[in-house]
């Protein structure tokens, strides 16, 4: 059975998986500084690393936004846009197992999108995401490295940055426990605060800013089941907030296997979807 490469392009990072007899292949994330550049690196990269020929791939499907720049085939393959937005509804439906969700997508900034079965709708967004966090590291720390970020998160106390319900009010609030956040960066105004608490409240401010966003858009009874995809997922502080949103708000966070190649996979599942419908 021939190869679907799915191929999520950014700014200036690409993401590649493959889609062969049903299952995913060797997911790849390659970093240049374009998107061209990036895009023919990781497909070079792809085909020569699982010894793939390309008379053996019988599609390539790219999306995000750096796929708009490229209209030439590549190495001498065609190549098929999807919609980036339908691409996450597939990818995170497909990784969590889920029919009725909302996908997170958790890039430079943040999209949602909404599943229900065959039905993928997009919803909205905010820009609130990795690029806020580089932006603001940039300024406060001194780097916009996300690996430094996290390296100093690591010895952070969000009890130094963040004011909690406790430090307002001797007891807790109807359906507000005493540990929840009642003002990001609100005891950053104290003054003591170290770099390591900084970064710690960087990535928990984007964090739990695109939680809350998530859930108040299905303030309406909608969905409580959010699958969180993207780069950010691979964030240690995913595993401390989300599960705290959960039990504060009652909806379940879904951080699924291959994640962070959500987006590439909807794009070579999107090649499927048109076959099952022909």
């Amino acid at each position: 059975m021939p190869h679907i490469i799915g191929i999520d392009v950014g700014g200036s990072t690409t993401k590649i998986v493959g889609w062969h007899d049903g299952a995913i292949r060797s997911p790849l994330f390659i970093t240049a500084t374009d998107a061209v550049t990036s895009l023919f690196g990781a497909f070079g990269k792809y085909v020569y690393d699982n010894g793939i020929a390309l008379h053996d791939i019988d599609r390539v499907m790219l999306t995000g936004v750096g796929s708009s720049m490229v209209n030439t085939p590549i190495y001498g393959l065609s190549t098929h846009k999807v919609d980036e937005f339908m691409a996450n509804g597939l990818g995170a439906r497909h990784c969590s197992g889920l029919s009725q969700l909302v996908a997170v997508s958790m890039g430079t900034g943040t999209s949602l999108v909404r599943v229900d079965g065959s039905n993928i709708t997009r919803m909205g967004g905010i820009g609130m995401g990795g690029g806020t966090l580089q932006g603001l590291a940039r300024q406060l720390l001194g780097t916009s490295d996300v690996s430094r970020v996290e390296e100093l998160a690591r010895e952070g106390d969000l009890e130094r940055i963040n004011l909690q319900i406790k430090d307002i009010c001797a007891t807790h609030l109807e359906g507000l426990p005493l540990h929840a956040t009642a003002s990001l960066f609100g005891k950053a105004r104290q003054g003591g605060a170290t770099e390591c608490d900084l970064a710690k409240g960087l990535i928990c401010m984007v964090l739990e800013t695109i939680g809350s966003c998530a859930v108040l858009s299905q303030a309406g009874g909608g969905y409580s089941d959010f699958v969180l995809i993207g780069n950010m997922t691979r964030l240690e502080e995913c595993h401390e907030i989300f599960p705290m949103m959960e039990d504060l708000y009652g909806v379940r966070f879904h951080i699924p296997e291959y994640a962070e190649y959500c987006t590439a996979l909807g794009a070579a599942l999107a090649h499927e979807q048109s076959e099952a419908k022909s």
